[in-house]
């Protein structure tokens, strides 16, 4: 399956697919100074550099991230580590087939970027990883796959983070290969 893979951080979940032989065709990402975007371009995957600055609003960049996926054959979108909520149009064209990677065991801690933190301030034992399905409700989509990760004393974001992280590492590739047997099933795109 072609994977199209939105990004704006250090990449280690695009690392982990391109390792792992994934299909990784397009990268786009909102941080063209990012890890991620750097990862890419070592690679030689095509990438979409596509700042907010650039465009007048979120409709007209996620226009371009639509166009620039469809032109390379994405069948799947990735969005992993990708700090932006796509439009509703750009949900539309990929229904069904976009997939968030979120660092806690939704539905707690979503509807933001600071999962970890927000687990730590709530004194939580333990939190982890999502893969879900994106709709148009912010992290609310049909979950496919998560990982436990408990919350140890004297954690700090950064180690609780490192191991949320491997969580990640190990359950996006499976979600990825259940979204691949669904796909097949139902192949009719967006």
């Amino acid at each position: 399956m072609r994977l199209g893979v939105a990004v704006s951080g250090a990449g280690s979940n695009l690392r982990n697919l391109v390792e792992r032989g994934f299909d990784v065709v397009a990268v786009a990402t909102n941080r063209p100074a990012c890890g991620a975007a750097a990862f890419a371009r070592e690679c030689g995957i095509p990438l979409a550099e596509l700042p907010q600055k650039n465009y007048a609003s979120t409709e007209e960049r996620d226009a371009a991230m639509r166009d620039f996926f469809k032109g390379q054959g994405v069948e799947l979108v990735v969005d992993a580590g990708y700090d932006r909520i796509h439009s509703g149009a750009f949900v539309g064209a990929f229904r069904d087939r976009i997939v968030n990677v979120h660092p806690s065991l939704l539905p707690e801690f979503g509807g933001g970027m600071d999962a970890i933190e927000q687990a730590l301030q709530a004194g939580a034992k333990r939190t982890g990883a999502t893969v879900h399905v994106v709709t148009a409700d912010l992290d609310a989509g049909p979950v496919l796959i998560q990982e436990e990760v408990e919350v140890l004393d004297g954690d700090s974001p950064e180690t609780l983070r490192a191991r949320v992280h491997e969580a990640e590492h190990r359950i996006l590739p499976q979600a990825i290969r259940l979204m691949e047997a669904r796909l097949a099933k139902s192949p009719a795109v967006g």
